[in-house]
């Protein structure tokens, strides 16, 4: 099984054309960006605002929990039905899939900021807007961004359902190798996807340490450190 694995990754056949690896790739993170933009302009407001007022906390809990629990191929296939159009059943399916994580870290970071730093902003006359984006963002970046991360990797791991519907991606390794029962080809790509989960979530790693404030980290390190 392994030398057969080898010689489909050393197949010239595989590496180009529209059944190619590169070009099954960039379906497959095609569909995680925009799925992933999506969610981000929908969740990240109402995360927002909902952790900074407090209000709708319990419902927002609640129907994120509910949502979680939609089996995704299932979502899928019934807004095919419904919409008999590939790409805009799976864009729906993906982004139902990534809100919930990116609402719930969006929350919980401005829910776990400090009260008393929150009180000292307003005590020097800061403004609600300001508070919220100049201490309360800053602060619960690292939990908004784990958020977003925890999305991103779901949503590679599932946007390989965009072949049951017809569509590209790397999960067309995987549904076509199944068909003609070529079990090199369905481990080839659960290989790429694998691969692709793990540089997303390096490149996330980089990302976080590039926009977290230093200052945000060390408490951060301080807290682990103590508890």
């Amino acid at each position: 099984m392994i030398t057969d694995l080898f010689h489909w990754f050393g197949d010239p056949a595989h590496w180009s054309g529209p059944d190619g690896v590169p070009q099954r790739l960039l379906e497959h993170l095609g569909y995680v960006l925009l799925s992933l933009v999506i969610a981000l302009v929908i969740a990240v407001p109402l995360g927002l605002f909902v952790g900074h007022t407090g209000r709708g906390g319990v419902a927002l809990v609640s129907a994120g929990n509910a949502i979680r629990a939609l089996p995704t191929l299932g979502l899928v296939t019934f807004l095919f039905l419904l919409f008999t159009e590939s790409v805009t059943s799976t864009i729906i399916g993906l982004v139902v899939l990534a809100v919930p994580p990116i609402l719930a870290g969006t929350y919980a970071g401005l829910q776990a900021t400090d009260h008393g730093v929150v009180d000292a902003a307003e005590g020097v006359g800061m403004t609600g807007w300001q508070r919220l984006w100049k201490v309360e963002v800053p602060i619960s970046l690292p939990l908004v961004l784990g958020g977003i991360r925890n999305a991103v990797l779901q949503l590679v791991a599932t946007a390989a359902v965009a072949a049951y519907v017809g569509l590209g991606g790397l999960g067309r390794f995987l549904l076509d190798g199944l068909a003609i029962l070529d079990y090199s080809e369905v481990i080839a790509g659960a290989l790429l996807t694998t691969l692709l989960a793990i540089v997303l979530d390096l490149l996330f790693s980089l990302l976080n340490r590039a926009l977290v404030p230093r200052g945000v980290r060390l408490a951060a390190a301080v807290k682990k450190v103590t508890a």
